[in-house]
């Protein structure tokens, strides 16, 4: 799977940016997941940023963890390091 060309290509999807070394991320990204299924028409991606620097380093992801909110492509909402995962269901929910 091409990450850039799956968040091109999707009218709403969550990308994951992180790592498989950071702790915080792994107990995070469950969490983020199943927020996602909660929301019809919404995907969700997990991007490795060690195998993909390019594609994070096109989206400015400099931080793990960093959630990006894509509609058709084009970044929405963005979080980073700390954030809660109610912040981002709110933006899903107004979305």
């Amino acid at each position: 799977m091409d990450p850039a060309k799956h968040i091109a290509e999707k009218n709403r999807l969550v990308a994951y940016f992180s790592f498989p070394e950071c702790s915080v991320c792994k107990s995070l990204r469950p969490k983020i997941e199943a927020l996602v299924q909660r929301f019809d028409g919404v995907e969700f991606i997990y991007i490795d940023t060690h195998q993909h620097p390019a594609i994070a380093g096109q989206h400015l992801v400099f931080a793990a963890p960093t959630v990006i909110y894509f509609e058709n492509g084009r970044e929405q909402k963005r979080w980073s390091r700390v954030f809660s995962v109610d912040d981002v269901g709110a933006t899903l929910q107004r979305a």
